[in-house]
C-alpha cells in the first residue's frame, strides 16, 4: 500500500518537509537504499514491515507532476501511487530478521561484522596488522556513507524546492508549532526568554501578545526584544517585575490560517529585598478568614459621549477596608451585562486602587451601559454609567451612518451568512441598501461581495475558498453617498461545521486543521439522495436551502448539484452547472420576485450523480420577514436636569425584533437627533445630554433585519428638569423634653430632599422591653412641618425608640434608622434643655452666621441667654471653646474672625437663672471659605423713590426659592415689605419705610449650596435712603408714553398715555383748546391708577373737534402734562380714517369681502380671478360683471370655502389641440374691468379689479414669468442649414417677448441668423456657421421684472461636434437635392397597335447633368432609325419608335446616373395585331 495516499492528506492538498516529524526526518538522513533495490522491492519490503508510510498532504494531481517512475527503474527513495506518480518519500525501518540479509549492501555487511562477538573472535585470531587494516576500511566506509548521505539530502532538498516552485498552491498549509513556548517562573529583576519554532507555507507572520494585547517593543523601549531567525521566534522580557506576570500568546498567521500557542510567566520576589515603590509583600499567607471587607467606589466616571474613532477611558477609584497587603480583589468590567475581556478594542488596568477601562477605538458597538464590578470575599460593589457613541462625520454630506454589529452566521465550506444592524442615522435620505465587503485574513485587500445594494440586513456571501479565513464589513448607501465602513467582524473560516466540530488540537477557532476521521473513503460508490431539504431563508434577493448529506458513511468527496423549477411545471434546471457545492447549504440569487419555485438536490462524486432529493414545497420569492409596525404611545418623564426617561408601547406582532431607536427634537424644531446609536431591546430608555430647561419631544421606531419601522407618534413635550422623588430619611433624632407621658423629639433635615420642598414629617414609635423592640405605631396622622414634635400617650418609665419619615409632593420617604432608646420619665432638672435645629448661613472666608431654636424644656426658670461653642472638625472634645463670653439673648449670632480654609463645628447651650443647660447636637462640619460666585445684598433706590434690597444668585435650580427674613425670622407680614423674584434676582421692596423697618434683613435661597446674605438697616442708613427716595420721587411724574391717538372699532377715536408710576392720590384734567372737558355723551374718560393708563374716547370726529388736546396730571408735588395737536391735514386724515372705519364696520354687518378681488396665475398658466367673502348666507347672491355687463353662469363661476373664483384664461381643450400647439386662450380681448357684487337683505358689497392697460400688462407679465420658469435648458442641435439653439416651454403665448443674446449683446437678426417658434419650441438658427459664431448664447424671457435668462456655450467641443454634424447633414441634403431623378411622363404599360408610332417623353433632373441609358429587357439599346432616343435641353428625354411591330413588345427602362445617385423608371410596351381574334395582344 505504499503507493496509496492517506485520506487526510488528499483533503489538505499541501505537503512539505515541515509535515514530517523530527524522528522521521532524522531517519531519512541516516538511511539509504542500496542501488540493487528496485522500487518494487522497496515497496514490498515496506509492506511486509511496519515501517512508516510518507505521502503528500495534497494528493498531487497527475497533471501537475512532471516525474513518473517506470516499472523497472533504478533504486529510489520516492513513494509512488497507482499511476506511478511521485507522492512523497519512502523511509524503511530495518529489522533483524533473515529476510533483510539477502539485500544488504557491502556497507551493511560491514555493520553486521562490527558486532561484539565478531570483534572478540577477530581479536583472538587476527594480528595487529589486520586490526589496523580493518580500522582503515571502517574509516573509508564511514566517509563514503557520509558523502552519500550528504548527496541524498541535497537531492531531496532540490526535489522539494522544485515542487514548491512548480506547485506552490498545493503545498501551502496552515502554520504549525514544531516547538511551542513553555511557561517560566522567574525571580524579580531577572530576564526571561520565550521561544518557539513555527513551520508553514507561505512563511507565517508571528505576533506576541500579553493578556491578549499585542506587544509593541517601540512603545516600551528596552523592555521587550523580539527576534525571528530561521523559523525560530523569541520574546525576551528584560528586568521582570510583578506587572509581567501574565499569560503570553504567540500567534502565527499566513494566508491559509492562524494558530496560537500559550505560555505563562510568573515573577517572584526574594524575601527581604523590597522595592519601596512597590506594595509590601505578604509575609506568609494572608488570612482573609474572619475579615469583613468594605468596598467603596469613588471618583466615578459619569455618563459620557464619544465619537467613532476616538479613544475613551473610564475609571473609578476603589477603596477596600481593611487594607491587606497584596490582596487582589476581582475587578471585572461589563457592557450591557456582558463580561468584557482584554482585546485590541478594550484595555483594562488595575493599579491597586484604581480600575481603568480604555476603549482604544470607539465604534457604535461600544455604546451601552458599562458596569464596574469589584468582588471581594465579603461580597461585591458595582457602579454603572451609560456611554454614548455618536457617528463620525460623514465623508459625503448627507451620507448615512455606518452599520454596526457585523456578525457571521452559518459558516460553511463555500459560503457564510453575514448579518448586521441598521444605523440610526440615515443622513436625511432613506437608505437604499448595504454593500458587504470581505477580506481574507492576512491581507488588507477588501472585495465587494454584492453588485447592487441589499436592503435586508442579512446576506449570504458565496465564492469563498474552503479552509481560508475571512473578515467582513458593511457599508450603507443612500442617494447622497456611502457611509463609513462598519467595524470589522471577527474572522471566520469557510469550512464544514461538522469538520469544525471534529477538529483536534488547540488552534484558533477560525483556522483550518488537519481533519482525522475514523474510516477510509469508499471509492466507486454513487451517493444516495440527500434528506430533509428545506428553505431556511427567503428574501426578494436570495433563497437559502439546507439539507442533510446521504446516510451512507465513507463516501468519497460528496458534492451537490441544486436544481429548480417554476411551480406548476416539471422543467427542472440545474442552478450550479459549472461547480458543484461542497456544503449542505446553498444560496440562490437572480430569482424573479413574486414567482413561485420548487427545489431539489442531487449528490455527486467521482463515481457519478445520484438520484434527486424530494422537492421542496412551492416557495414564493419575496421577503418573508415584514418590517415591524411602528411603536405605540411614547411617554417621556423627568429624570435629571440633563436626562429624560422615555417609555413606549412595543411594536405589535413584531417578528425577530432587534431593538428600537429613539430620536429627540426641540419643541418647534424640525431637526431630529438620535438618542442612541445602538438599538435597545426594552421599551424604556434614558436619554442623556439634554439642555436644562428646554422642552423636547421624542419618537421611536422599531428595527429588525427587514428594516426600520415608521416612526411612532411624537410624544408630548417635556421640560428637562430634575425629577421629583421622595426624600431621604431624616437623621440625628434627639429628645428635647420629656414628661411623664410624652416626649418632644427633634431631628435633622434629610441630606436629599428629592427635588421638592419637604411638606412634613411622620413620627413612629415603639416600645422596647428588655432590649427587644416591639411593633411600630404612628405618632401623628397629619404631617408636621417643624422638625420637632411632641409624642403623647406614652407610658411613664417605659423605654421607646423612634423613627421619622419625610414627605414631599412625590410621596413619603423611607423611615430613618431607629433612634437610640429613650426612657420616658419627667425631667426635673433646673437648667434648660438643649437648643435644637442649628443652621449655618452666610459662610464667608472670615465669618458665618449661626441660627438655632431655643430649647423646648425651659427648666425651672425661663431661658435668658445662649452660649456658642466652636472647635475644629477633627479636633478632640477638649478643643471646644466659647465664641461669646457674655450670653446673647438672640437666637442668631454672626461669628467673625474664623480661620480661612479651616473646617469647624458648632454647638449651643442655653442658660437660665439656675445655670447653663445641656448642649445641642453639633452642626455638620462647615468649611470657612467664600464660594466662587457668591453675591451680597445690594440696596437700591429707583426713579420712583422706592427703596429695595436686591439679592442675586447664580446657582439656582428649578425648585429654588428666595426666602427673605428680618432679624432671621421669615417675613410673613407683607404690610411693610413686598418681595418679588425675577429669574436670578429677588428684591425686598419697602412700602413706606419708617423706624419700625430698622433691623437685619437676610435672604436665603433654598435648594442651593447655602447661598445667603444679609444687610443691616440701621437708623442712620434709613435716613440716608429716605432722602434719596424723596429726591427721586417728586420732581415729575415719569411717562411710559406720551399722549397719542389711535382708531378703534366703529371709527371711535382714543386719546391715551401711560404714566410710569402714579399713586392713588393722583388726578388728571382733560383739556381741549384750553377748556377742561368732562365725562359725558361725547367724551368718555378712564384712569387706571394701577397701570398708569389715562384715556379719553370719542364716538366720531367732526370739524369742530379740530384743535389741541392736553392731559394734565398731578400726584402730590409731582406734575406732568402731554399734548397732541390735531389741525390741518393731520386732522382731516384722521377724520377721514374715522369715517372709513365707521363705514367698514357697517359694511361688515352684511355680506362683505374679506379679501378683495384679485387674480392668480396657476402653474398651468390658467388665470383665475378670486376673492374671499364672509358673513354669507343662503340668500346671498354673487354676481360677476365685466365692463358693466353681467357674466353668465356658464363662465366657470365657482364658490368653495368662502372663496369666489372665475377662470378667465384656460388651456386649449383636447379637441382644439390636434396637431396644434397648446397655446393660452388669454389675449387682449380678456382685458377689462371685472366686478363682483354681493347682496342680500342685509346690504351689498362690491369689489372691482381693473385689468386694462397697466393692470393687464402686470397680469401678462406674471403669465410670462410662469412660461419662462417652465423653459428647459438651452440646447444645441444641427440641421442641414446650420446650427440651431432651442428651448421648450410648457405653454406659449403670442404676446411673450423673448430676446436672443450673443456675448451679452442682443442679436440683430438677418438672413443668416433667424429666430422663430415651432409649437412650444423657441429656436435660433445660425445658417452656415463659422468660427466667428462661437461664444455664449442666451435667450431672455421678458416678464416685466428681472426676466429669466437661459444660456449655452457654443464653443470648443460643443461647437466642433455641432459643426461636424451640420456638415454631415448638409452633404446629405446636397446629395439628396442634386442626385439624378426621373421626374415622370412614362406610363407603366403602353398598349399599341402594330404599325403605329410610339413617342414617350419624361423629365430628367440632376446636377451635374446625369447620364441616360435606355434598356430593353435589361439590355442596353441605342438610337437608330427604328428607335430614336433623344435628350434635349438637359431636361427632356424622349423615346420614339416610328412603326412598332410585335418584336418591339417588352420591358423598357430608362436609367439616369450622376455622382450623387442613380434612378430608373420602367414601362412595358405591348403590341397587338388587329386581325387576331378577340383582339389578343402580343
Amino acid at each position: 500500500m505504499s503507493g496509496s495516499i492517506p485520506f487526510y492528506q488528499k483533503r489538505h492538498r499541501h505537503y512539505d518537509r515541515g509535515y514530517r516529524s523530527k524522528e522521521t526526518e532524522s531517519k531519512v538522513s541516516q538511511y539509504q537504499f542500496s542501488s540493487r533495490y528496485t522500487a518494487g522491492s522497496a515497496a514490498s519490503t515496506t509492506s511486509r514491515s511496519r515501517g512508516l508510510e510518507l505521502s503528500s498532504h495534497s494528493g498531487l494531481e497527475e497533471s501537475r507532476l512532471s516525474h513518473t517512475i517506470p516499472k523497472r527503474a533504478k533504486p529510489t527513495y520516492l513513494a509512488v501511487d497507482k499511476e506511478n506518480q511521485i507522492i512523497g518519500y519512502v523511509v524503511p525501518i530495518f529489522r533483524s530478521s533473515q529476510e533483510f540479509a539477502a539485500g544488504f549492501s557491502d556497507t551493511d555487511e560491514a555493520r553486521v561484522r562490527d558486532t561484539s562477538a565478531y570483534m572478540a573472535r577477530r581479536d583472538m585470531f587476527t594480528s595487529g596488522l589486520e586490526m589496523q587494516r580493518s580500522e582503515q576500511i571502517s574509516r573509508r566506509e564511514a566517509m563514503r556513507e557520509s558523502a552519500e548521505r550528504i548527496s541524498l539530502n541535497k537531492r531531496i532538498h532540490e526535489h522539494e524546492e522544485h515542487f514548491k516552485r512548480m506547485n506552490e498552491d498545493s503545498l501551502m498549509h496552515t502554520p504549525e508549532f514544531v516547538i511551542k513556548p513553555r511557561s517560566h517562573t522567574v525571580w524579580e529583576k531577572q530576564c526571561v526568554r520565550l521561544h518557539c519554532t513555527v513551520s508553514g507555507w507561505p512563511d507565517p507572520r508571528v505576533v506576541w501578545y500579553k493578556n491578549n494585547v499585542a506587544i509593541d517593543p517601540v512603545a516600551n523601549p528596552g523592555k521587550y526584544n523580539l527576534e525571528s531567525k530561521y523559523n525560530v521566534h523569541s520574546l525576551e522580557i528584560n528586568r521582570c517585575d510583578f506587572d509581567d506576570t501574565a499569560q503570553y500568546r504567540v500567534s502565527a498567521m499566513n494566508s491559509k490560517g492562524e494558530l496560537s500557542a500559550f505560555a505563562s510567566v510568573v515573577v517572584k520576589r526574594f524575601k527581604g529585598e523590597i522595592d519601596e515603590s512597590l506594595p509590601a509583600p505578604r509575609h506568609g499567607p494572608v488570612s482573609e478568614y474572619g475579615v469583613t471587607f468594605k468596598t467603596h467606589i469613588v471618583d466615578k466616571f459619569g455618563v459620557s459621549f464619544g465619537r467613532e474613532g476616538e479613544t475613551m477611558s473610564l475609571g473609578c477609584t476603589v477603596i477596600i477596608y481593611p487594607t491587606l497587603h497584596r490582596y487582589q480583589p476581582e475587578v471585572q468590567w461589563y457592557r450591557d451585562d456582558v463580561l468584557l475581556s482584554p482585546s485590541k478594542w478594550n484595555h483594562m488596568h488595575w493599579s491597586g486602587d484604581r480600575a481603568t477601562l480604555t476603549l482604544t477605538h470607539l465604534n457604535k458597538e461600544d455604546e451601552g451601559l458599562y458596569t464596574l464590578r469589584v468582588t471581594t470575599k465579603s461580597g461585591y460593589e458595582t457602579y454603572s454609567a451609560y456611554i454614548f457613541v455618536r457617528d463620525a462625520d460623514a465623508e459625503v454630506e448627507g451620507a448615512p451612518g455606518a452599520p454596526l454589529d457585523v456578525r457571521c452566521l452559518d459558516a460553511n465550506k463555500d459560503y457564510i451568512i453575514v448579518t448586521w444592524k441598521q444605523p440610526a442615522v440615515d443622513g436625511g435620505n432613506s437608505i437604499l441598501g448595504y454593500f458587504v465587503d470581505r477580506c481574507e485574513v492576512g491581507t488588507n485587500h477588501w472585495i465587494q461581495c454584492n453588485d447592487t445594494p441589499v436592503k435586508f440586513a442579512r446576506f449570504p456571501v458565496t465564492g469563498l475558498v474552503e479552509g481560508r479565513s475571512y473578515a467582513f464589513r458593511v457599508r450603507a448607501v443612500n442617494k447622497s453617498g456611502m457611509s463609513h465602513p462598519s467595524r470589522v467582524s471577527e474572522p471566520v473560516a469557510a469550512m464544514d461545521p461538522a469538520d469544525r466540530a471534529r477538529i483536534r488540537g488547540t488552534s484558533a477557532p477560525w483556522t483550518g486543521q488537519i481533519i482525522v476521521t475514523e474510516e477510509e473513503p469508499a471509492e466507486g460508490i454513487v451517493p444516495g439522495r440527500p434528506g430533509e431539504l428545506q428553505v431556511t431563508e427567503a428574501t426578494k434577493n436570495y433563497v437559502v436551502l439546507s439539507w442533510k448529506p446521504p446516510g451512507e458513511k465513507g463516501l468519497e468527496g460528496v458534492m451537490y448539484y441544486v436544481e429548480k423549477c417554476v411551480s406548476g411545471t416539471d422543467n427542472w434546471q440545474r442552478v450550479n452547472t459549472e461547480i458543484p457545492v461542497k456544503s449542505p447549504r446553498f444560496a440562490l440569487f437572480d430569482l424573479s420576485e413574486g414567482n413561485s419555485y420548487r427545489f431539489r438536490v442531487r449528490c455527486c462524486n467521482s463515481a457519478g450523480v445520484g438520484e434527486p432529493s424530494d422537492p421542496t414545497e412551492a416557495t414564493t420569492v419575496g421577503d418573508k420577514l415584514d418590517i415591524p409596525s411602528a411603536p405605540g404611545k411614547v411617554v417621556p418623564t423627568n429624570n435629571t436636569d440633563t436626562s429624560v426617561v422615555v417609555s413606549w408601547e412595543a411594536s405589535c406582532d413584531a417578528k425577530e425584533l432587534i431593538g428600537y431607536y429613539i430620536e429627540t427634537s426641540l419643541q418647534g424644531s424640525s431637526v431630529w437627533e438620535p438618542c442612541n446609536n445602538k438599538p435597545v431591546k426594552g421599551t424604556r430608555f434614558i436619554c442623556h445630554g439634554l439642555m436644562t430647561g428646554e422642552k423636547y419631544v421624542f419618537r421611536v421606531r422599531a428595527m429588525n433585519a427587514a428594516g426600520l419601522s415608521q416612526f411612532s407618534p411624537e410624544s408630548e413635550p417635556v421640560e428637562v428638569k430634575a425629577a421629583i422623588a421622595s426624600p431621604a430619611p431624616p437623621y440625628g433624632i434627639t429628645v428635647l423634653e420629656c414628661v411623664h407621658d410624652s416626649m418632644v423629639l427633634a431631628w435633622k433635615q434629610p441630606t436629599f430632599i428629592g427635588g421638592a420642598d419637604i411638606t412634613g414629617y411622620f413620627v413612629d414609635y415603639r416600645e422596647v422591653i428588655d432590649g427587644v423592640p416591639g411593633k411600630w405605631h404612628e405618632a401623628n396622622i397629619k404631617a408636621v412641618s417643624e422638625r420637632a414634635y411632641r409624642v403623647s400617650d406614652l407610658l411613664e418609665n417605659k423605654k421607646y425608640q423612634f423613627q421619622v419619615r419625610a414627605a414631599n409632593m412625590a410621596g413619603v420617604g423611607i423611615p430613618s434608622r431607629p433612634s437610640d432608646t429613650f426612657l420616658c420619665e419627667e425631667w426635673t432638672i433646673a437648667v434648660p434643655g438643649p437648643p435644637h435645629d442649628l443652621q449655618i448661613r452666610e459662610v464667608r472666608s472670615d465669618s458665618l452666621v449661626l441660627l438655632w431654636k431655643p430649647p423646648v424644656y425651659q427648666g425651672r426658670d425661663p431661658v435668658n441667654g445662649f452660649y456658642i461653642d466652636i472647635k475644629e472638625a477633627n479636633a478632640p472634645v477638649e478643643a471646644w471653646r466659647g465664641v461669646n463670653t457674655k450670653a446673647t439673648e438672640k437666637t442668631f449670632i454672626k461669628i467673625k474672625n474664623v480661620q480661612e480654609g479651616e473646617t469647624f463645628v458648632f454647638r449651643v447651650r442655653a442658660q437660665n437663672k439656675a445655670g447653663v443647660g445641656k448642649t445641642s447636637e453639633e452642626t455638620e462640619p462647615v468649611l470657612a471659605l467664600t464660594k466662587p460666585g457668591t453675591k451680597e445684598i445690594v440696596v437700591d433706590v429707583n426713579d420712583d423713590g422706592v427703596i429695595s434690597l436686591n439679592f442675586e444668585c447664580c446657582d439656582l435650580t428649578p425648585d429654588s426659592k428666595f426666602v427673605w427674613s428680618k432679624n432671621y425670622e421669615e417675613i410673613a407680614d407683607d404690610s411693610r415689605v413686598d418681595t418679588e423674584t425675577k429669574g436670578k434676582m429677588s428684591k425686598a421692596v419697602f412700602k413706606s419705610p419708617g423706624e419700625e423697618d430698622v433691623g437685619i434683613y437676610s435672604c436665603f435661597v433654598t435648594h442651593t449650596d447655602g447661598a445667603s446674605s444679609s444687610y443691616t438697616l440701621s437708623e442712620e442708613e434709613l435716613k440716608r435712603l429716605l432722602q434719596i427716595s424723596h429726591d427721586h420721587k417728586f420732581p415729575i411724574i415719569p411717562l411710559k408714553s406720551d399722549l397719542a391717538v389711535e382708531m378703534l372699532e366703529k371709527g371711535r377715536v382714543r386719546f391715551w398715555l401711560q404714566a410710569e408710576k402714579i399713586s392713588a392720590n393722583g388726578k388728571v384734567d382733560y383739556v381741549f383748546n384750553n377748556n377742561v372737558v368732562s365725562q359725558g355723551e361725547k367724551y368718555k374718560m378712564n384712569f387706571d391708577k394701577n397701570t398708569g393708563v389715562i384715556e379719553m374716547t370719542m364716538e366720531s370726529l367732526t370739524p369742530a373737534d379740530e384743535g389741541t388736546y392736553t392731559f394734565q396730571m398731578q400726584d402730590g408735588k409731582a406734575t406732568n402734562q402731554s399734548s397732541l395737536v390735531l389741525i390741518g391735514d393731520v386732522f382731516k386724515q384722521l377724520q377721514k380714517e374715522s369715517e372709513f372705519q365707521r363705514k367698514e364696520w357697517f359694511r361688515k354687518q352684511g355680506p362683505h369681502f374679506i379679501e378683495y378681488l384679485g387674480y392668480e396665475v396657476t402653474p398651468e398658466c390658467c388665470v383665475v380671478l378670486k376673492c374671499k367673502v364672509g358673513n354669507m348666507k343662503k340668500e346671498t347672491s354673487a354676481l360677476w360683471y365685466k365692463d358693466g355687463h353681467e357674466i353668465k353662469a356658464d363662465e366657470h363661476l365657482g364658490f368653495t370655502e368662502g372663496v369666489l373664483k372665475l377662470e378667465i384664461a384656460q388651456r386649449d381643450s383636447p379637441a382644439d389641440t390636434v396637431d396644434v400647439p397648446r397655446r393660452l386662450k388669454i389675449s387682449k380681448k380678456d382685458s377689462g374691468v371685472y366686478e363682483v357684487v354681493l347682496k342680500d337683505d342685509r346690504g351689498k358689497d362690491t369689489s372691482t379689479l381693473n385689468l386694462t392697460d397697466q393692470g393687464f400688462k402686470d397680469l401678462m407679465n406674471e403669465v410670462f414669468s410662469f412660461i419662462a420658469n417652465s423653459s428647459t435648458p438651452l440646447k444645441i442641435t444641427s440641421t442641414d442649414e446650420g446650427i440651431r439653439l432651442y428651448t421648450f416651454v410648457n405653454y406659449y403665448n403670442d404676446l411673450l417677448q423673448v430676446t436672443w443674446h450673443y456675448k451679452d449683446s442682443a442679436i440683430a437678426f438677418s438672413d443668416r441668423i433667424k429666430s422663430g417658434v415651432v409649437g412650444e419650441q423657441l429656436w435660433l438658427q445660425i445658417t452656415e456657421p463659422t468660427e466667428k459664431d462661437t461664444g455664449k448664447y442666451a435667450i431672455e424671457f421678458n416678464d416685466g421684472k428681472g426676466g429669466l435668462r437661459r444660456t449655452v456655450e457654443l464653443s470648443g467641443q460643443a461647437f466642433d461636434d455641432a459643426f461636424a454634424e451640420f456638415q454631415r447633414l448638409k452633404a446629405a441634403a446636397t446629395a439628396e437635392r442634386n442626385r439624378a431623378r426621373v421626374a415622370g411622363g412614362l406610363p407603366d404599360v403602353v398598349t399599341i397597335q402594330e404599325g403605329k408610332a410610339l413617342n414617350l417623353t419624361c423629365n430628367i433632373s440632376g446636377n451635374p447633368l446625369p447620364e441616360i441609358t435606355w434598356l430593353k429587357n435589361d439590355r442596353e439599346i441605342t438610337s437608330d432609325e427604328h428607335c430614336i432616343l433623344k435628350f434635349e435641353s438637359g431636361r427632356f428625354a424622349s423615346f420614339t419608335i416610328t412603326g412598332v411591330n410585335t418584336s418591339d413588345s417588352g420591358k423598357y427602362s430608362i436609367l439616369v446616373k450622376n455622382k450623387y445617385g442613380t434612378e430608373s423608371a420602367d414601362f412595358t410596351v405591348s403590341v397587338f395585331i388587329p386581325e387576331e381574334a378577340g383582339g389578343k395582344k402580343k
